[in-house]
């Protein structure tokens, strides 16, 4: 039976539901009357993103909200502005507010234990969606939908290795990683490694995080080209970072993509286009369009049907040539 009251019982009367339009914070799309919102039997998603550091982000907000409105699920919406006492605030309202099912997107991997069990004693299941938690508890959430992070830091080694197969020269990385504590920064990282640490040729000469924003990852090249005057690949954990690591590189007089060869993980159109135009040599592709997905999973949680504990995100890579082939079509 759904949680959500939406009626006052008044004495001596019978209980009945009042339709209201879906509660809206920070931004949130709320349920749509004409798809049954405000209704007993709607369901009623709390939503806690990450925030709106990236383009990636955007768009998997986007696709969050569009998807519940299409799927007749009212959504409360809560922009944690990349702080996970935020989000511990906002999944603690939604407690409160007795919500049907909860997800989000956590902004680092630890410390989540003790709200997810009050989700738990609240009988309110819990879906991740995008990133994990490093909780041994697995019975505190239903499922988790999103990418293989450390299989992307796999592609973009596998790429680097195959590149620089003919080569016995020193090849000098630096790296800008996501969110400090993060699950795509941690796997990502772990994952280029494994790849790499086979050939003593690769050396990661400076490695440090640009929290996933276009500025920071300006910022962090910029010291890292001040520092290590010989770098020959930037690996970004995310599109945007990489983009603002092109503004440092061609603010130092370097040309992205020749002088510099840079490989990036989410294939959003900015980061396509900039692949596209030679400055990005390669992109492994991380799909922010969980939204289907994601409401897919609500409905079955919600009606106590089982659920797979892991669903993985089916993604691809391009090179410069893909990236020229795909861009018309894009939708993020």
């Amino acid at each position: 039976m759904l949680r959500r009251i939406s009626a006052l019982v008044l004495a001596g009367l019978t209980a009945f539901a009042v339709a209201s339009c879906g509660s809206e914070s920070g931004g949130g799309t709320g349920g749509d009357a004409g798809a049954g919102g405000g209704t007993d039997d709607t369901i009623v998603m709390g939503f806690s993103q990450v925030g709106a550091e990236s383009g990636w982000r955007t768009a998997n907000t986007k696709s969050v909200q569009e998807s519940a409105k299409a799927a007749g699920i009212e959504l409360k919406f809560s922009d944690a502005q990349q702080r996970q006492e935020n989000q511990i605030k906002a999944i603690r309202s939604f407690i409160q507010q007795r919500v049907d099912v909860i997800a989000f997107s956590p902004v680092v991997e630890s410390g989540w234990d003790p709200v997810l069990n009050e989700a738990k004693n609240a009988k309110i299941p819990v879906i991740l969606t995008d990133r994990a938690v490093d909780s041994q508890d697995t019975s505190l959430y239903k499922s988790f939908l999103g990418s293989d992070f450390i299989e992307e830091g796999k592609k973009a080694g596998q790429w680097l290795v195959e590149e620089y197969k003919d080569s016995s020269d020193t090849v000098n990385i630096v790296e800008l990683q996501g969110t400090t504590g993060s699950a795509p920064a941690n796997d990502r990282k772990a994952g280029f490694a494994e790849v790499i640490q086979a050939d003593a040729k690769f050396k990661i000469i400076a490695s440090q995080t640009g929290d996933f924003t276009r500025a920071k990852g300006k910022e962090v090249m910029e010291a890292f080209l001040k520092s290590n005057p010989d770098i020959d690949v930037l690996y970004a954990h995310n599109d945007d970072m990489g983009l603002g690591a092109i503004e440092a590189i061609e603010g130092a007089g370097k040309v992205p993509g020749k002088d510099i060869k840079i490989i990036t993980v989410d294939a959003v159109k900015d980061g396509m286009q900039a692949l596209a135009d030679g400055k990005i040599n390669y992109i492994v592709e991380c799909s922010p369009l969980l939204g289907p997905q994601l409401m897919d999973l609500a409905k079955k949680v919600v009606a106590g049907e089982e659920v797979p504990t892991r669903v993985v995100t089916e993604e691809t890579t391009f090179t410069q040539e893909q990236a020229k082939e795909a861009l018309p079509s894009r939708q993020y």
